[in-house]
């Protein structure tokens, strides 16, 4: 049965619309408008909590009954348990694939998010303090980053839930204000990444 996928054009559904599709999972996307505040539906509230997007509703959840996750990054966990792919079982493995997600889920998020916030300022005195706080913050996770990458094709070794995670951000360099020229083994990984036919397919699902 298809799991029912609660999303809009945003890094964080793109993380899920590219896990699904690497993951070979049907799914049925439902837009939830936030531009129209349809993430304040009661309908909405009663499968996301915290009002925000993605969230999933799989029907043959664990023991054949249907489950509901919000976040994204329990999301992702949720979904490569339940296809056994992208998550290693051995603890050693896992490890670093859960520090990676981490990662992107308490910075390489809420701190290029912030950019995309203050960016869209009209005035630039309000702008000017915020943008280069932020600016500041994630030219260096791009830089963490960046290390990581010259000596590992993936984030943790093989691909995993924490790439998806991360490529989903990766994504919004150029409104980050980031020439991933700057940070090449960053670009060697993102271009590794977008020529992948999943990935390619999870960012063009129309979200919106």
């Amino acid at each position: 049965m298809a799991i029912d996928f609660y999303a809009f054009d945003t890094p964080n559904g793109r993380k899920i619309s590219v896990a699904l599709e690497e993951m070979a999972l049907p799914y049925t996307v439902k837009v939830v408008d936030i531009t129209k505040d349809e993430q304040f539906d009661p309908a909405f509230l009663a499968i996301s909590p915290n009002n925000k997007i993605p969230a999933i509703v799989d029907p043959d959840g664990p023991d054949g009954r249907p489950i509901s996750v919000f976040e994204s990054g329990a999301i992702l966990i949720y979904l490569a348990e339940k296809t056994g792919r992208f998550l290693p079982r051995d603890l050693r493995a896992r490890v670093p694939v859960l520090e990676w997600l981490m990662f992107q889920v308490g910075g390489f998020g809420p701190m290029p998010g912030q950019v995309h916030h203050f960016i869209g300022l009209d005035s630039e005195a309000d702008r000017r303090y915020g943008l280069a706080r932020f600016q500041k913050e994630t030219h260096r996770l791009y830089g963490v980053m960046d290390r990581r990458l010259a000596d590992h094709d993936f984030f943790a070794g093989d691909i995993s839930i924490a790439d998806f995670a991360i490529v989903g951000w990766a994504w919004r360099h150029g409104r980050h204000g980031v020439d991933l020229a700057q940070y090449p083994n960053v670009r060697r990984w993102y271009d590794t990444m977008m020529a992948r036919p999943a990935v390619a397919r999870g960012f063009a699902v129309p979200l919106k």
